[in-house]
């Protein structure tokens, strides 16, 4: 297969992680959170949440629903829902969240690296964009620094992952809470699927904008002709 044709599907399979933890991020579907349920015909909350908010539902449980298998859920089901934005960035404010004191720096960590793993993507882009305009050798050399800001978005999206899941941990642990079933939804999915992407695509990347091995083994690196890329 042709560089060209290599570095075209990288950049397709860049623009989809792009779009997960873009996706991911703007959303609020990281975590779902259901109270303790052993009755029916009535009303319980359940609450789901992501990096800037937190959405409680008030569910109504009918006599035909199974509580072994759902809990108080699918979150998908109809009820009142009433969300709130974590105060991140307030100073001097004791917030609770979940009614009930929670470790607020894991959410501002987990929001802050998120941020930063948009930022390695914009600035990706941009090196993308310019090694499409450029000519010559600025053009080879542009993909360098293209893939190694995108292997940093995936790495700054994998720890987003990981500290929200020690936060959930922590949530459902904590004697105050009133959770106790939780379990990842779709938006952690995102992230996920636009960690590995990212990741891996940047480091394909990478390694293609890298100079051409040599094909003899008296060769070196800098004896072998340069393949540009067009």
């Amino acid at each position: 297969m042709h560089k060209r044709t290599k570095i075209k599907i990288a950049v397709f399979v860049l623009i989809v992680g792009m779009a997960c933890m873009f996706t991911a991020v703007v959303t609020d579907h990281w975590a779902v959170l259901s109270p303790p349920v052993d009755k029916v015909n009535q009303t319980c909350e359940a609450a789901h949440f992501g990096l800037w908010r937190l959405c409680k539902k008030q569910i109504y449980i009918s006599s035909e629903h199974n509580l072994k298998e759902h809990g108080c859920g699918p979150i998908s089901l109809p009820g009142v829902e009433n969300c709130t934005y974590f105060r991140h960035f307030t100073p001097g404010l004791d917030a609770e969240i979940f009614e009930y004191k929670t470790q607020k720096e894991y959410n501002i960590s987990a929001a802050a690296i998120s941020i930063f793993s948009l930022a390695f993507m914009i600035l990706g882009s941009l090196c993308l964009v310019g090694s499409y305009t450029g000519k010559g050798k600025g053009r080879d050399y542009l993909l360098k620094p293209a893939g190694m800001f995108f292997a940093f978005a995936g790495v700054c999206a994998f720890i987003s992952l990981e500290v929200m899941r020690q936060s959930v941990k922590r949530m459902i642990e904590s004697e105050e809470t009133i959770w106790i079933e939780y379990y990842y939804a779709w938006s952690f999915a995102c992230a996920c699927t636009g960690f590995i992407l990212l990741f891996l695509t940047g480091i394909a990347l990478l390694l293609l904008s890298m100079p051409q091995m040599p094909r003899n083994p008296w060769e070196s690196c800098t004896d072998a002709e340069p393949e540009q890329v067009e």
